[in-house]
């Protein structure tokens, strides 16, 4: 991209990395009002049963989906590549399909290519490219192969059932209201700052933490609240930071 970096490393310490960029202040104006966005806790009565198949190389990255997706009531299922999606789409018939684009074996885009041929065109499921692709230009083939659209990585939660809402019409049931998500955030931004590194959470077993880091991954938030319960009272501090991170998701 024609630009410089910097990097200063140390071992055990951390990185530095450091690039120059030209940006000039924007018009407070000119800045569009965000909306609050409410937490998506159910789907609503009265919808079909919606399968969604989720294709992903990086078991985190796959887990994570599957397990926000199913907590909400959708039907789940994954895939390793694209060879399995293909596999997956012909058998269990899938009406969503979140597609990554990158994986072995075969990838996103010949996946989502033979999708498309081989199923007719009414029984074909709506795909999902999820792509680190930061330009326009190279999202393009994406589109080309027959991908419906396309969500950047990292993606935000929000976007993931906004697109379902946009392709597939699905209703949702939220956690309060705009008001109460307000009052959350600004209980929140006046708790005092408590330092948190690697070495906080030692204060609990290992396995204590292997469990926090598997509810995290499936933003299983009653289990990671049960969890926090277990931190003794004495490291209260911790316990309060982390309970403060988990209502602000």
């Amino acid at each position: 991209m024609g630009g410089e970096i910097d990097i200063i490393s140390q071992v055990g310490k951390g990185t530095i990395v450091k690039f120059p960029i030209v940006v000039q202040a924007a018009d407070p104006q000119e800045i569009p009002a965000q909306s609050i966005q409410k937490r998506v806790i159910a789907l609503a009565d009265g919808q079909p049963s919606y399968r969604i198949l989720v294709v992903e190389d990086a078991q985190e990255n796959r887990q994570v989906l599957v397990c926000l997706l199913s907590k909400v009531g959708f039907e789940v299922q994954a895939a390793e590549n694209g060879l399995e999606a293909i596999t997956m789409c012909a058998k269990w018939q899938p009406d969503w399909v979140w597609m990554d684009m990158r994986m072995p074996v075969m990838d996103g885009l010949e996946a989502t290519k033979h999708i498309k041929e081989t199923i007719p065109p009414h029984r074909a499921p709506i795909i999902i490219a999820l792509t680190a692709d930061a330009f326009e230009e190279e999202r393009s083939p994406i589109l080309a192969m027959g991908c419906d659209d396309f969500v950047s990585k990292p993606f935000r939660k929000a976007v993931i059932f906004d697109k379902m809402d946009q392709y597939l019409g699905v209703r949702y049931l939220y956690e309060g209201s705009p008001v109460e998500d307000v009052s959350l955030t600004s209980d929140l931004q006046n708790q005092p700052a408590v330092p948190l590194d690697r070495d906080s959470l030692q204060v609990m077993p290992t396995t204590w933490i292997e469990q926090l880091h598997q509810a995290v991954l499936c933003t299983n938030e009653p289990e990671i609240l049960a969890l926090i319960a277990e931190i003794p009272e004495y490291h209260g501090a911790l316990a309060d930071l982390l309970k403060g991170w988990v209502r602000d998701v």
